[in-house]
């Protein structure tokens, strides 16, 4: 039989043991991982090296830099650009005489990014139909005052 300080010694032993067990459990499962990612970054690498396989990682990386480099910049091209093709439109309708009827007149705003354009108006009348051009500058004629319809046929234009 054992006696109280052989069960100590017992107890201690087992708990070592057992911590030892989960350490190496732990560093086995580390392990493991480990070689998985080793294998995944040299999937298809049979006779390379590992600084191989990350010198071809590095050019490749580098490589999609540069092609964003290159996108971004085609992006700002074309968004500057764009801003320079008519893209807006709004039209009014509206009857500026008593003696016709319904709404044959209109308004209508052709605008591009930076609210340069022209508004063409068409005046409906018995006798005739006339048509005016404005140029506009920043969503403002510079020559002759809007009428309330042309002004509203910006604001239609004019995205929201």
């Amino acid at each position: 039989m054992m006696d109280t300080k052989g069960v100590q010694r017992m107890n201690i032993f087992v708990g070592i043991a057992a911590v030892l067990i989960v350490w190496l459990g732990v560093l086995t499962v580390l392990l493991l991982r480990t070689v998985s990612h080793y294998n995944k970054l040299t999937s298809g690498v049979s006779s390379k090296t590992m600084q191989a396989v990350l010198s071809s990682m590095l050019q490749k990386q580098e490589a999609t830099t540069k092609d964003i480099e290159t996108l971004q910049k085609a992006i700002r091209y074309v968004e500057a650009d764009g801003k320079l093709h008519l893209q807006r439109v709004g039209v009014v309708r509206f009857n500026p005489f008593s003696d016709t009827g319904g709404s044959q007149s209109f308004t209508i705003a052709i605008l591009d990014g930076k609210d340069n354009g022209i508004i063409m108006t068409s005046l409906y009348a018995r006798t005739g139909n006339r048509w005016y051009i404005k140029h506009i500058k920043a969503g403002l004629c510079e020559d002759v005052e809007l009428s309330k319809e042309e002004e509203s046929a910006i604001k239609k234009a004019r995205p929201i």
